[in-house]
């Protein structure tokens, strides 16, 4: 298995200290995460996008460009781009950009997001979002793929002979489609034989493994090979200590913290209780071997071959502690358990399965 680090960049009051970071420190706390991430032998960083406060992560691809600066080995995600409201001339640009200065070590994961407040500010309804998504992908993929691009459709004026400056490094830019809430995401995955990284974060393991056993049978349907699926997921909430009960009450004030933000309540979390949420949700709360077997026990359910997983909220004390004792306690096991084919010798994942 592989391992991503990532960020939200979520700003709010600290549970244990009561602080809140200035955005500039913010910005910086995320730079050192990923350069620890790269220190500590993670394979990948991701940088999610949100418009909106408590969030600071509205331009993924400038901050994934300062941690491109600062760091020469970890991949470099999009976690996600909310394509559904981009417009693909800027999005292929702007990541062409960030493929280059990063050596190509960009893989691009693409979504509807799950923040309604940034439909209207981009000027789309929420009821328009999906059929927004394919068509903007159609484009970016091809923009991404073909030079003199002529294109008409309903999102964005049309377009004549135009090629897309700089052309990406790498020959074909890995993308994943971010799946969390409806087939709309893996059937446009299947169609074009490509990734699926699920979000599984906020709903028992039944919901998102239905999406992935539907994201493999159109696989096979749009004639890819199910057996070849690339899947990745998500993590629920870390938190490491030498005991489950410790770990469970160091954690509790950031997690009722979290249920409080305007985001989580949008979420409208199944669970009733933190307790709930690790016995029957994706939350890694617990001693290193109870997050080992839980993360094993998803693993059988997906099959999926990268997780990611994120410290946001902590103290950066606690973040460091976190991260070091996944990177020592867990990371070594799992990926001796669990092969992965994502992110070799080569470090670009083939974005087709056909």
């Amino acid at each position: 298995m592989k391992f991503a680090l990532f960020s939200l960049m979520m700003n709010i009051p600290n549970s244990v200290t009561g602080e809140t970071l200035t955005a500039q420190q913010k910005f910086q706390n995320v730079l050192n995460q990923a350069v620890l991430a790269e220190k500590l032998g993670f394979d990948a960083y991701g940088v999610g996008e949100r418009h909106g406060a408590p969030f600071l992560s509205s331009s993924p691809p400038l901050v994934l460009t300062a941690i491109a600066a600062r760091t020469s080995r970890i991949r470099l995600l999009s976690t996600v781009t909310v394509l559904s409201v981009l417009d693909p001339v800027r999005v292929a640009e702007d990541y062409a950009t960030l493929d280059h200065l990063s050596g190509g070590r960009l893989e691009m994961i693409i979504g509807k997001g799950n923040d309604p407040r940034h439909y209207p500010l981009f000027g789309i309804t929420e009821e328009e979002q999906w059929d927004s998504l394919a068509e903007r992908y159609e484009l970016l993929r091809r923009l991404w793929r073909e030079e003199d691009v002529s294109w008409e459709g309903r999102y964005r004026t049309p377009l004549d002979q135009v090629t897309t400056q700089p052309r990406p490094f790498q020959k074909t830019i890995p993308l994943w489609h971010g799946s969390a809430s409806s087939t709309r995401s893996t059937e446009l995955a299947a169609k074009y034989g490509e990734p699926i990284f699920s979000s599984n974060t906020f709903h028992p393991m039944a919901k998102y493994k239905a999406l992935i056993d539907h994201y493999r049978e159109r696989l096979a349907y749009y004639g890819h090979d199910p057996k070849a699926a690339v899947v990745g997921a998500g993590g629920g909430s870390l938190y490491l200590a030498n005991t489950n009960e410790e770990a469970i009450r160091r954690y509790r004030p950031y997690y009722d913290s979290f249920q409080s933000t305007d985001s989580a309540k949008h979420n409208q979390s199944p669970f009733k209780d933190l307790e709930d949420n690790i016995a029957n949700g994706p939350a890694l709360v617990g001693s290193a071997d109870q997050v080992i077997e839980k993360i094993m026990k998803y693993h059988e359910a997906y099959g999926h071959q990268v997780l990611s997983i994120s410290v946001d909220g902590l103290t950066e004390a606690e973040q460091l502690e976190q991260v070091e004792r996944f990177a020592s306690e867990v990371i070594p096991v799992l990926k001796r358990e669990i092969p992965s084919t994502v992110w070799g010798s080569s470090s670009v994942l083939e974005p087709s399965l056909n």
